[in-house]
């Protein structure tokens, strides 16, 4: 059983990667001072203080209102990383990252109503199940964690959490699995997004037990949150959460749609402005270093490399990729490529230094060291 540790400070690895803090996400449309009184601050105090943060000015809207915000927030207007750019509802649970979507939903038709298969109509996914807040206000309608989603897949996934399913009971038409989990520490029945949205679904359990952790000793009993304000989550969820955050780093649709809520309800979810403020509250998952990748069809060489040097990718129709990105191991960009494989399978580093980082784009997320 994996056991969480706060262990951030304590890892050479780790400091060695902070000091790529200037190399963050920009174009993030972050107020000037949001962040105020988080420097300095790690472990529970840095996670109460970001609640006090994104609690303050927080603008309650109805849950009907949610479909109102949608077309801002959880629009395809994408034209790399395998979307369509089709104006259509961005749905993680039939998005498909690596061909022709299964189906569509247009925003404001085919709501659900009734359903029977997958393609039938879209309703509201509550990743943090309103069971468990008893669909009490704000929760209920806070779109930081309420996604879009088809309704057949979203009934499925039922009340079930998030974590590593074994064998799969229902596999929906873009990939996302329910069943029996593999996940260290749980024996229960849970649900698997497919690798694109596996960071989203982290970043935003990580936002409810922040943004809520004053009240989670008055939850249900669940598989998901703890009853203390921290760590905030079950250890297993937790290192699950964590894990897939390091593997599926921060996306430009995240952002968008960051930004989009923040007009929305005017908070913001830290996560995504700062994917460092994870390790910096909960370290690092302990799969981490064994396992910071996805793909098994690809692979890096050489691995290690040095910092300066040229990284080469072995695999089939790397061409299909028009961006790449590398990640560092708590979720900050550093480098953008264009075209990464238009001339070849080779990537030239920009002097990054010593660490273990994540190359992405689409599937090809693929773990790194630089020594």
């Amino acid at each position: 059983m994996y056991i969480y540790r706060p262990i951030l400070l304590k890892m050479k690895k780790i400091s060695l990667l902070l000091g790529l803090a200037a190399f963050g996400f920009a174009s993030a449309q972050i107020p000037a001072g949001y962040y105020n009184g988080t420097d300095g601050l790690s472990g529970a105090a840095l996670k109460t203080k970001l609640s006090a943060i994104i609690s303050a000015g927080y603008v309650t809207k109805s849950y009907d209102n949610l479909y109102n915000g949608y077309p801002s927030t959880d629009t395809d207007k994408y034209s790399t990383g395998g979307y369509e750019n089709d104006g259509t509802v961005l749905d993680m649970y039939s998005e498909d990252p690596n061909g022709k979507d299964p189906y569509n939903y247009n925003h404001g038709q085919k709501r659900c109503g009734n359903y029977s298969v997958e393609g039938d109509c879209y309703n509201r996914e509550h990743v943090v199940p309103q069971s468990i807040f008893s669909e009490a206000s704000p929760m209920v309608s806070d779109m930081h964690h309420i996604r879009p989603t088809d309704g057949k897949v979203n009934g499925m996934r039922s009340n079930y959490p998030f974590g590593k399913v074994g064998n799969a009971s229902y596999t929906s038409k873009n990939g996302t699995k329910v069943g029996s989990t593999t996940s260290p520490g749980y024996s229960g029945t849970v649900a698997e997004p497919i690798n694109e949205f596996k960071g989203d679904v982290a970043r935003m359990v990580l936002y409810f037990a922040t943004r809520y952790e004053d009240k989670l000793s008055g939850f249900k009993a669940n598989q998901i949150l703890s009853t203390t304000k921290f760590p905030g989550l079950q250890t297993w969820e937790l290192n699950t959460l964590l894990l897939w955050h390091q593997q599926d780093p921060v996306s430009q649709f995240e952002l968008d749609r960051n930004n989009a809520t923040y007009l929305y309800q005017n908070n913001r979810n830290p996560y995504i402005d700062n994917p460092e403020f994870v390790t910096k509250v909960w370290g690092l998952s302990p799969l981490a270093v064994e396992d910071a990748g996805f793909s098994t069809k690809y692979k890096i060489y050489p691995n290690p490399v040095k910092s300066s040097s040229t990284i080469t990718v072995q695999g089939n129709d790397l061409k299909q990729y028009d961006k790449a990105w590398i990640y560092n191991l708590v979720g900050q960009r550093v480098q953008e490529i264009d075209q990464p494989f238009k001339n070849g399978n080779t990537i030239q580093l920009k002097n990054l230094p010593k660490g273990i980082y994540i190359l992405k784009t689409r599937e090809l997320n693929t773990k790194f060291i630089v020594e």
